[in-house]
């Protein structure tokens, strides 16, 4: 057990880690590296895509199959890449339709650990909730898990308006919800980044709302922010953020909102993030193929500063849990549109410009108003920059954190640090 005070060793795992887009790659790398800050050794376990990490925590590869990479997703592995028995059963899983990654994962992290149980004080599990992570406790590690928002929300949208055999078929895909709900029941504590989240956790995992902490994502002020000087916004730049090309972001709205303006003014929109075909198609069938530019694989810098060459940004999710996006836009002085979807509201405050999810007619009049008022971009800007200031900060989320881990590994030692006025973990 950590004493009072003294630098915990933390083991934070995450089954997958992509780096420059996806929620788990960036909350991975700005925690581990401002926990690593306040004095802590952090150790990151990772399956593929693994993360990139600042100086300070250490990064532990936990390779799998890497069944879902991007340049050739659904392969199947070749007899010489088989291991063990995790390898068969990833592959297996993978072949009848499902996602295996959860639970293998928890799997070999899990024989990670037990080799090195003496080594950390606490695990923090990063959204994967497999049945592994119920050996964690056994090896006498306490366990802390972030859940950023349960993909039971995802799955519904997903199958929503699709045919009982396509709804069949795509549901074995989100067959590690079961297991994930059983695993959040039965682990320590959970975190999440805004109270949508936790109902919704408490709601679809059955949860109990006291065992559910809030702490909200932060953004990296040094590289988010806005550039010097007006001239380089691009006029009429859009820009919107999608990770992947899932019904959750609302592409579809947000192209069909282009559609309607594009014949009375001079836009065009930059997605970031690969589309999907039906995405392109789409593009193609309402004649924006020239108006809309995908773009996938910057790299951190040029991502930045894309973000803030816009004139707008826009989040056109039909549910988010936090929305980091929606903050880095915020933080690079970009005026933006975002839906009353999930923690949106929360999350962007005063400091947006609201749309109904799902209403292309509703979006494109928001982006006309957008485009016709500098006014308004002005005032909208200077109000997510304050937002920014005063609530999302990464030093301040792992502070949060470490809290949380103290009162895990001993809740005697966290009421002496209180005591002792020690707030800084």
């Amino acid at each position: 057990m950590a004493s009072v005070n003294r630098p915990l060793r933390i083991a934070l795992l995450s089954y997958r880690s992509k780096p420059h887009s996806g929620g788990q790659g960036v909350y991975v790398r700005h925690l581990s590296r401002e926990l690593a800050a306040l004095g802590h050794r952090v150790e990151v376990f990772s399956g593929q895509p693994y993360p990139e990490l600042d100086p300070g925590p250490v990064l532990r590869e936990v390779p799998s199959l890497d069944l879902y990479r991007e340049d050739d997703p659904f392969r199947t592995p070749r007899p010489g890449e088989i291991r063990d028995w995790a390898d068969v059963l990833e592959t297996v899983m993978m072949w009848a339709g499902a996602f295996p990654e959860p639970l293998t994962f928890s799997i070999r992290a899990l024989r990670e650990l037990r080799a090195r149980a003496g080594d950390f004080d606490v695990v923090h599990d990063n959204q994967g909730l497999g049945y592994g992570m119920l050996g964690v406790p056994k090896l006498g590690l306490p366990l802390v898990t972030s859940v950023h928002h349960p993909i039971t929300v995802d799955k519904r949208l997903d199958l929503e308006g699709l045919g009982w055999w396509r709804r069949m078929s795509k549901s074995r895909w989100y067959g590690f919800l079961r297991m994930q709900g059983r695993v959040a029941r039965r682990c320590g504590p959970l975190i999440t980044v805004s109270e949508s989240s936790k109902r919704d956790i408490c709601m679809d995992f059955r949860v109990l709302r006291e065992n559910v902490h809030i702490v909200p994502l932060g953004v990296d002020t040094r590289r988010f922010r806005p550039r010097d000087g007006r001239a380089l916004r691009v006029p009429g730049r859009i820009v919107a953020v999608a990770s992947s090309d899932h019904p959750l972001k609302g592409l579809p709205t947000l192209l069909r909102a282009i559609a309607k303006i594009v014949t009375e003014r001079d836009v065009h929109l930059v997605v970031v993030g690969p589309p999907s075909d039906s995405t392109r198609q789409l593009a193609v069938q309402l004649s924006i193929a020239d108006r809309v530019t995908f773009t996938s694989g910057l790299s951190d810098d040029e991502y930045a500063a894309l973000l803030a060459s816009a004139e707008t940004a826009v989040v056109a999710s039909m549910y988010e849990g936090f929305s980091l996006p929606a903050v880095e836009h915020m933080a690079s002085g970009t005026p933006l549109i975002a839906t009353q979807a999930g923690a949106l509201p929360e999350v962007t405050g005063d400091a947006a410009l609201p749309v109904a999810a799902g209403d292309p007619e509703e979006l494109a009049a928001a982006l006309r108003r957008m485009h016709d008022s500098p006014a308004l971009r002005e005032r909208l800007s200077r109000k997510g920059l304050d937002r920014v200031r005063q609530r999302f900060a990464w030093p301040a989320v792992a502070a949060a954190t470490a809290r949380l881990y103290r009162d895990v590994i001993k809740p005697d030692t966290a009421s002496a640090d209180r005591i002792n006025g020690d707030t800084a973990c």
